[in-house]
């Protein structure tokens, strides 16, 4: 029996910065920027949208677009390490909101909860999914991967944000991908990015000796929530390569063979925290398994590291990144990191290429290359199956990302500090955050969303 992926949407923010005016506004060649990372736009948030806005925004268009009768659906699981509660889950809010839309009690019976692994958290979701709906076969579950890539202003991580979800559903006998059994998982415990408890004295706040109460907090120190990460992008991106290097061998493995994996991929799908990530990352792996490998992992580091880039800069590879990686770059270009959605837009903008250009790719294998920070990788291949491109045509992906609104830099500088107080765009057919309740006591900081119209 096959089990994968039946139908895909997204959401995905409606207004983003060009890479080329922040670029110019923070001083770097924006060719750098461009060429280098292949970065064109960074969309960001309006003030009525958050993560749970994106998630159900998506989630809803998942069952219009594809008719779903809710009856069948099993499980509701998110992907996301965007959290905006500590305990009430996003799954939670999401549930809510389709009975609110759908009908009271539609999914009571339905299973929630939320996945967070740093951007592996979807894969991680999909991957429990799929191993329900191989015993509960005429069960169906959906997985939405729903994030806001946000860092520090002037950071080096700036010029990689993004904002969207994107929801699939995962159901036998599937019209898009089907995957194989064999899943190759290499973890490793470090600190490579992450989004620590922050805290601060409150006698700095309060210039306060004594710890009297400052709004309703009794403790000497207070929590700082922020969305930004602490990160060593050097670091990280060493920690992507050796998970996905161990992940990807242990893969080869599982399949018992000796031949090069990657060549018996139509394309390659990869975490993109930036649109050029993959190839940048998999050039140890392709010549590591390559038949004619150039090294042998004895070189000193050194020597190492100049054959990789030697390899990097070849056009063998040139060719080969274009054939299998540069499907899967093209969304990533106009819109910045998901996060836990970045494979998944992937798999979307991959697909989306193969459609417009009318190129039939039924029965090809996909290759996956899935990271999460702190760290840890998987690697599984799917196959597409006939009905793909019926599957896709109500997502028009890159019309959509065609119609996204430009903003200048200052409203980008107020959006991210939050002195932005209006909308920048008027939403319509969406859910909005309607409200945050500031007063009830037993209510502060509930989130309150409705649809507009």
């Amino acid at each position: 029996m096959k089990v994968g992926i039946d139908s895909i949407s997204f959401d995905v923010a409606k207004i983003h910065l060009p890479i080329t005016t922040l670029a110019k506004a923070r001083n770097i060649e924006p060719e750098k920027l461009e060429k280098g990372l292949g970065l064109l736009k960074m969309t960001l948030a309006d003030v009525h949208q958050d993560t749970v806005v994106f998630g159900a925004n998506a989630l809803t268009k998942l069952i219009q677009d594809n008719n779903i009768n809710l009856n069948e659906i099993a499980r509701i699981y998110i992907g996301t390490e965007s959290s905006i509660d500590s305990s009430k889950p996003i799954s939670s809010f999401l549930i809510a909101l389709m009975e609110q839309k759908f009908g009271e009690n539609t999914l009571s019976q339905c299973d929630v909860v939320d996945f967070t692994f740093a951007c592996i958290g979807g894969v991680d979701a999909m991957h429990n999914c799929i191993d329900f709906v191989k015993l509960n076969p005429t069960k169906k579950a959906i997985v939405v991967t729903t994030d806001l890539a946000k860092y520090d202003l002037n950071s080096t991580g700036e010029y990689t944000q993004g904002a969207g979800a994107v929801a699939i559903l995962i159901a036998s006998n599937p019209r898009i991908i089907s995957f194989e059994n064999n899943w190759a998982t290499s973890t490793k415990g470090v600190f490579d990015f992450f989004k620590p408890y922050r805290t601060i004295s409150k006698e700095a706040i309060t210039r306060n000796n004594s710890n009297e109460p400052w709004f309703d907090n009794l403790e000497s120190e207070i929590e700082i929530h922020k969305e930004q990460p602490v990160f060593d992008g050097q670091y990280s991106n060493q920690c992507y390569m050796d998970r996905t290097r161990d992940a990807y061998f242990s893969f080869k493995k599982l399949k018992q063979t000796e031949e090069t994996i990657y060549n018996s991929w139509e394309s390659i799908i990869m975490h993109l925290p930036y649109a050029f990530q993959g190839r940048r990352m998999l050039s140890e792996i392709y010549t590591l398994d390559a038949k004619n490998k150039t090294i042998t992992g004895n070189e000193d580091a050194q020597e190492y590291q100049n054959k990789l880039k030697e390899t990097s800069k070849s056009e063998e590879y040139k060719n080969f990144v274009n054939q299998k990686l540069l499907p899967a770059e093209r969304a990533s270009s106009l819109i910045g990191n998901l996060y836990t959605g970045s494979i998944f837009m992937g798999l979307l903008s991959t697909l989306a290429y193969f459609h417009d250009t009318n190129k039939e790719i039924t029965n090809s294998k996909f290759g996956f290359l899935a990271y999460g920070s702190g760290s840890k990788s998987k690697v599984f291949e799917g196959t597409i199956q006939p009905e793909w491109k019926a599957a896709i045509t109500n997502c028009k992906l890159f019309e959509t990302l065609a119609q996204s609104h430009e903003i200048d830099f200052d409203t980008y500088e107020k959006l991210h500090k939050k002195e932005q107080s209006a909308s920048i765009q008027e939403p319509k057919n969406e859910w909005v955050l309607d409200r945050i309740e500031k007063e009830i006591p037993n209510l502060l900081g509930a989130r309150y969303y409705k649809w507009v119209d």
